[in-house]
């Protein structure tokens, strides 16, 4: 390890992480080389459509080995971590194997994430190079990051992917793909080492960032796709949410690389294009966010045209309502599958065995923990003893899919990892006679818009620096379509109150990105304390609740990430 790269240990015994590759149940081979193996055994399976049409397993590999073998004449190197900002579309997906078959490690974060929030993940993560889009819906991601070289001595290259010509300085996407492949000799690198990072705003100031082994995602995440292939057919799966995304992470080492499936992609969603693609493709497996799915179900109330029936609808990323699980299971006529999941290494979700899921009187239920995903425990949230069954405590997550550990900071270790290895999720939940995990609440104070994670302390944080704020919370507002809104409750300084609009011009001056950004504001003389001494945010939701305006709408009401795993 060079001194600017993170060391990447697992916090997981060495031999429970050997116990599931003697049992079976991780696959004990790198990313690439599963890949390989499934384009062999059919080599002109469709992998991949997008806007540009069909891409079969032999043309997409070729192109990965050429990406490959032009980032190694870059000198890209096994170890070295490699951000990938490219929108829905089979450059991502060529991206994520050619560092696979590098033995990198691939940091990918989608599209439309700021510049500030970009550099915080490059330098914690000692990240050589990235790979980013040259324009998309207006912004331009490669010559963004291109200036920030001087301020990260680690990143040494930008890779420009057009379509629309390479800044100067950057290195054209063309001129990669141009290498000859045959001479490419993939990595073998150990399937239990870092081959990717997961990206999570979580509840902290910065984005937290977890790395996974090549078993983790193949084996763990892998398993939990299994489940839900009845037939064990190859799957087409229509990903709604950015492959860069934690769900997302289900893409190319899972539908791909572990299951020999297809991946639908849009390069951004809309209600009316997934629709389409619904028809047009007609999926096995959909995975996207509530959110999502509302926004469809309005389209295909206006059209009355019944769609092709995938065989589950899997929602993660926020919690899902009744009332949409039932709609969506009969418009889309299959199951619907409630995904409790999140990047920090936590998968539970509730099968094919029901059309519409269980619930209870805190709603859906999250379902049965696979072992070989993920085992699930309730325990003392400060002791973490488990707890026997019914008794509501911390929700925690050990198994084959569980992270190695968190990047470039060893505080959020110590915080959400227990000395034996267990994920600590912050969440409340219980699980019943019939090991069903029910879910009840949160430990940790996070706003989820849509199914984005958004910090509360780092709005905050950037709130705090504008004139006219002396003081601000900020809280979660219900909302029947986003889930949740972000909510700004201000103490002013000097005699005039800002307005939303010029709160939302002074965070995306500071670099925070638009889906971050308040959309209810509250003047408050003061923030009230709990007996505690800490902001009383529940007494600040009430105020909220009881001025009901109309929540202001300044954002797109498109979900642009999800996070579930």
């Amino acid at each position: 390890m060079t001194a600017d790269r993170p060391v990447l240990r697992d916090l997981l015994p060495a031999e429970l992480r050997r116990s599931w590759v003697v049992d079976g149940t991780c696959p004990d081979l790198d990313l690439y080389s599963l890949f390989r193996a499934r384009q062999i055994a059919d080599l002109h399976r469709t992998a991949v459509l997008d806007a540009k049409g069909a891409l079969c397993y032999t043309a997409l590999d070729r192109k990965v080995r050429c990406l490959a073998t032009g980032l190694r004449d870059l000198g890209i190197r096994e170890g070295d971590v490699v951000g990938v900002q490219l929108p829905d579309n089979r450059n991502a997906v060529i991206a994520d194997l050619a560092l696979a078959a590098l033995g990198a490690v691939a940091l990918p974060f989608p599209v439309g994430r700021g510049i500030l929030e970009a550099e915080c993940l490059l330098r914690r993560a000692g990240a050589v190079a990235v790979i980013a889009a040259v324009e998309h819906r207006g912004l331009h991601h490669a010559a963004d990051l291109l200036t920030l070289a001087r301020a990260l001595p680690a990143l040494r290259h930008v890779v420009a992917v057009g379509p629309g010509s390479a800044p100067g300085g950057t290195v054209p996407w063309p001129d990669l793909m141009r290498r000859d492949p045959r001479g490419f000799v993939p990595a073998r690198p150990d399937p239990d080492g870092a081959a990717r990072i997961l990206v999570s705003s979580g509840s902290e100031a910065e984005p937290k960032m977890i790395a996974y082994s090549h078993n983790a995602l193949a084996g763990g995440r892998g398993n939990f796709l299994a489940s839900l292939i009845p037939d064990a057919a190859p799957p087409r799966c229509l990903f709604l949410v950015p492959l860069a995304s934690a769900f997302g992470s289900n893409g190319t080492a899972v539908t791909l690389a572990r299951h020999g499936g297809t991946l639908v992609l849009l390069d951004r969603f809309s209600p009316e294009a997934a629709v389409r693609a619904v028809r047009e493709h007609e999926p096995t497996h959909v995975l996207g966010v509530p959110t999502m799915v509302r926004m469809m179900l309005e389209r295909l109330d206006v059209t009355g045209e019944p769609l092709p029936a995938p065989t589950a609808l899997v929602l993660g990323g926020a919690p899902l309502d009744e009332a949409t699980a039932a709609a969506a299971a009969k418009a889309f006529g299959c199951p619907v599958v409630n995904l409790y999941g999140s990047a920090d290494g936590v998968n539970c979700h509730t099968g094919l065995a029901d059309t519409v899921p269980p619930a209870d009187a805190a709603g859906v239920v999250a379902g049965h923990p696979d072992p070989r995903v993920a085992e699930i425990r309730i325990a003392d949230p400060e002791t973490h003893a488990a707890l026997p069954d019914g008794d509501i405590g911390e929700i925690i997550s050990r198994g084959p899919m569980t992270p190695l550990c968190y990047v470039g900071a060893p505080e959020l270790d110590a915080r959400y990892r227990t000395p034996d290895g267990w994920v600590r999720t912050g969440d409340l939940g219980y699980l019943d006679a019939d090991n069903v995990l029910h879910v009840v609440g949160r430990l940790k104070d996070i706003v989820i818009r849509g199914g984005a994670n958004i910090s509360p302390a780092e709005v905050e944080r950037e709130l705090r620096a504008h004139p006219q704020v002396r003081d601000v919370v900020c809280v979660g507002v219900p909302d029947p379509l986003m889930g949740e809104r972000l909510a700004a409750c201000v103490v002013v300084r000097g005699p005039q109150a800002p307005t939303l609009d010029a709160l939302g011009v002074h965070l995306a001056a500071r670099g925070l990105e638009r889906r971050k950004h308040p959309e209810r504001l509250l003047v408050v003389e003061e923030v009230p304390l709990t007996a505690a001494g800490k902001p009383d945010r529940i007494a600040l939701r009430a105020r909220l609740a009881a001025d009901v305006p109309p929540v202001r709408h300044v954002l797109p009401e498109v979900p642009p990430l999800a996070q579930a795993g």
